[in-house]
């Protein structure tokens, strides 16, 4: 495990010392002078034809046996050292044994071979057979070293367990661990699932739009703030793609998405990464309905193609995403475990006293309106109640003033056409009819900058009159949609943390 540290010394130039080097590695750097001294530098090898793999070898044995193949890979494990070996060589799809003999390969070959080590990657050609143990191997007639592993892997026995190395130095994550592997590809094909719905099957534009802006705004959050050298000013990372992708709708274009990151400048937990996947849909004259259906489309097929079925497994509990998945709107909900009933509440002030007389702090609710109480009840006393929301549940009733971006609810206008849902109490999308009213857009946005300005509320943000300018220019009804791809991921894939569906994750740099 050590091995696989960087912990090493530099001299003054920054150049690797010798002291900074363990005694293997020194030894496979002398290996390399060797080779580089007879003429035979592998750094100087370009390409190698491949014309097969691992594990379409295995599972078409009876169609390969006997073909002449050509592989590249890296050596995982070396047995016997007379004049035969054989080695495991790893490539995209796993792992294979080789045969490597002495008198088929040629004496000169051989003996360099002899000095490769674990780590070290290879192009070769060779044969397709069985062994008389029924290990299915390549007979090796040809091999070139293509690269010098200068680091000396995790044994095969220990592997590389230490979370902190692996998120670190994924690479060797990657190599180590073949589950892990399997779970990139697994996001990979997860997410081309969730384009092809969006695409085929609802005519959605894939489109790209800023991540550098001015204005951060479609969510409350803390961004990341950066300066342009060049315009000599402040900008944020953005926390999300919301504002320009309803500037497209107003221009036209009437359904779009967006699948890319996001940077939020908050905590880190199991759920959370600042950096972080969302899918952001929007569709010219639908509804909150609408984007229900997409939610449960995109969600439950993909979960379908990833492991063959839409109910998937997570963590030892079960969820069956077979649409269509169950409505609780928020206002039910908290009556159901509170007993506070707000549908009887029609001012603040009855809002403060229930909420007090169920054991809300005084102070904390003295300037909350009803919808606020309503949406902090839901958040204290729901959420957190084991399995209440494992769902998959759509939950809606959503107040105004949390929605500052939802169109009101013709029936009730103190709640929104809005709905999050949520799977194993984790929020995973969230969806509006979409406000297009321009004058009541402005007085929310008034609003937010007014607790922005007081202080109220240190992740509102300041007005978009862009973007209340687009919609004076016209938005038709629309149904938008994001979706936490990242947490969707981590369901589907039984990952117990963010971390582990992440390449590279956000990590605090290491002590020197």
């Amino acid at each position: 495990m050590s091995e696989v540290k960087n912990n090493q010394n530099v001299n003054e130039e920054g150049n690797l010392t010798e002291e900074g080097l363990t005694e293997q590695r020194q030894i496979r750097r002398e290996k390399l002078k060797t080779l580089q001294e007879a003429g035979r530098n592998p750094f100087l090898q370009e390409t190698w034809d491949v014309n097969a793999y691992s594990l379409d070898i295995k599972d078409n044995f009876d169609e390969m046996d006997g073909k002449e193949v050509s592989m590249a890979g890296r050596i995982m494990a070396k047995r016997g050292m007379g004049k035969a070996s054989f080695i495991d060589v790893q490539d995209k799809q796993g792992r294979i044994q080789c045969h490597v003999k002495k008198d088929v390969l040629g004496e000169e070959e051989y003996k360099w071979f002899k000095t490769y080590d674990i780590g070290d990657i290879i192009g070769y050609e060779g044969k397709v057979f069985k062994t008389q143990r029924g290990e299915i191997t390549v007979e090796i007639s040809k091999m070139v070293l293509l690269s010098k592993s200068l680091q000396v892997l995790p044994n095969k026995w220990q592997g590389l367990k230490d979370t902190d190395i692996r998120y670190r130095q994924r690479y060797v994550d990657l190599i180590m661990n073949q589950d892990v592997r399997d779970t990139f590809y697994m996001r990979a094909k997860i997410i081309h699932e969730i384009k092809r719905v969006l695409e085929e099957e609802y005519g959605f534009l894939e489109v790209d739009t800023p991540i550098l802006t001015t204005i951060a705004g479609g969510a409350n959050a803390r961004p990341f703030d950066t300066h342009h050298n060049t315009l000599n000013m402040d900008m944020k990372l953005r926390i999300s793609n919301e504002l320009f992708l309803k500037r497209l709708i107003v221009g036209g274009l009437d359904r779009v998405y967006e699948m890319g990151k996001m940077f939020r400048n908050e905590g880190m937990d199991r759920n959370h990464n600042p950096e972080f996947t969302s899918m952001e849909c929007y569709m010219a004259y639908g509804n909150m309905e609408s984007v229900m259906e997409v939610t449960e489309q995109v969600v439950s097929k993909a979960a379908l193609m990833a492991t063959g079925s839409m109910k998937i497994n997570y963590q030892g509990k079960e969820f069956d995403l077979t649409p269509p998945w169950r409505r609780l709107d928020m206002a039910e909900a908290i009556k159901e475990i509170t007993g506070v009933d707000f549908s009887q509440i029609t001012t603040d002030e009855e809002a403060r006293e229930a909420a007090i007389g169920y054991g809300m702090d005084a102070d904390d609710v003295k300037d909350m309106t009803r919808g606020k109480i309503l949406a902090e009840m839901f958040e204290e006393y729901c959420e957190d109640v084991p399995g209440y929301l494992d769902g998959p549940v759509f939950v809606t009733g959503h107040p105004v003033e949390i929605s500052p971006l939802a169109k009101r609810d013709p029936k009730d206008p103190r709640i929104t056409r809005r709905f999050e849902a949520y799977i194993n109490c984790w929020e995973i999308a969230n969806a509006f009819s979409e406000l297009n009213d321009p004058i009541d857009q402005f007085e929310r946005f008034s609003e937010q900058q007014r607790e922005l300005d007081l202080g109220i509320d240190d992740e509102a943000h300041p007005m978009d009159m862009d973007f209340v300018n687009a919609l004076e220019v016209g938005l038709p009804p629309t149904g938008g949609l994001g979706i936490g791809i990242d947490r969707v991921i981590m369901l589907i894939t039984d990952a117990p943390s963010i971390r582990d569906i992440i390449l590279f994750p956000t990590m605090k740099p290491e002590s020197k």
